[in-house]
């Protein structure tokens, strides 16, 4: 399988209802909410990718572009961007659909850097 055709099989898409229980005072849905789905879905991308043990090492530039109001679906996407030796980088995107219309816009947009580790916490090697 070529790296391509790995990072495509490796893409998630992960939907998700916006309840109040998850919004602040402005009826949004919680910067740090998003970030920790974010940080999930980007998880999963690298280790769908690599097939290994991975642990978050950084986020980076997470560009808040739109609030998310209560009552949206939203859609998380993840994608590898980058492979290193030991790491990986992965960039998270965030959609709001409307649940009655077909309005669709990016809200939020996250890299995520990985590391492959061994049983012993170590660095190790990722397959190209």
């Amino acid at each position: 399988m070529t790296l391509d055709q790995r990072i495509e099989k490796s893409e998630p898409r992960i939907f998700k209802a916006v309840f109040p229980n998850t919004t602040n005072h402005y009826d949004t849905l919680f910067g740090g909410t998003a970030m920790h789905a974010m940080d999930e879905v980007a998880f999963i991308t690298a280790t769908r990718f690599s097939r290994q043990r991975m642990v978050t090492v950084s986020s980076s530039k997470i560009d808040f572009k739109k609030p998310i109001p209560a009552g949206t679906i939203v859609e998380l996407i993840g994608r590898v961007t980058n492979v290193g030796n030991t790491s990986l980088k992965v960039s998270v995107q965030i959609f709001i659909e409307e649940m009655y219309s077909e309005h669709r816009e990016q809200a939020i947009e996250g890299e995520f850097a990985f590391v492959a580790i061994d049983e012993n916490r170590k660095p190790m090697q990722i397959p190209k």
